[in-house]
């Protein structure tokens, strides 16, 4: 490869990274009571649900908040329930886009819903492994999978400080930590 040829593929690769840099979703920054995490949100792929989750960010929704289900080796819960377990009021449920292509992997964000595919709120969960189980796999009540739209970016050692709280059961409620996992803050990050 003559130079020029070689400078011109250096400037290809810098000014693609820099693309790559800029075209970064909307960061939020979780503060909790065991330690601080960054999740990158993804747009593109899951329109509807960001708009939703930031929609429940810039209201303060989450400050207060528990971490109320806490699976090791399968995925930490929250976004819906006050240290007391009660249920906060939530806007209402948006259209699963579980479709998107995206795959619960490892460190992931995905909506919490019930049953009905398209019933989720505020509730979100960070998975531990790879699961591939919560995937969509077809437009039917058993096939529409859980949607991902986002993944933790930084303070997985945090995910994982919040997956390892021993956990029991509180009234109908299985699998909640001992000591309260809070969400103490959320706030979308400057670009």
């Amino acid at each position: 490869m003559t130079t020029a040829r070689l400078a011109l593929a250096a400037l290809a690769a810098v000014l693609w990274s820099f693309g790559a840099a800029f075209a970064a979703g909307p960061q939020v920054e979780m503060r909790t009571s065991l330690g601080t995490f960054t999740i990158e949100l993804w747009p593109d792929k899951a329109p509807k649900t960001v708009e939703n989750f930031l929609a429940y960010v810039s209201d303060g929704h989450f400050r207060g908040l528990i971490f109320h289900r806490v699976i090791p080796g399968f995925v930490i819960q929250g976004g819906g329930l006050t240290p007391d377990m009660r249920a906060r009021p939530t806007k209402p449920p948006i259209p699963n886009e579980a479709d998107n292509g995206l795959t619960n992997r490892a460190y992931t964000l995905s909506m919490a819903r019930t049953r009905d595919p398209h019933s989720a709120t505020s509730q979100f969960f960070v998975n531990l492994r790879d699961n591939a189980a919560l995937d969509h796999s077809a437009r039917s009540a058993a096939g529409w999978g859980y949607a991902v739209f986002g993944k933790v970016v930084r303070g997985t050692e945090v995910v994982d400080a919040i997956a390892a709280v021993p956990t029991g059961n509180v009234g109908p409620y299985s699998d909640v930590p001992s000591r309260a996992v809070v969400i103490e803050d959320a706030r979308v990050l400057p670009p």
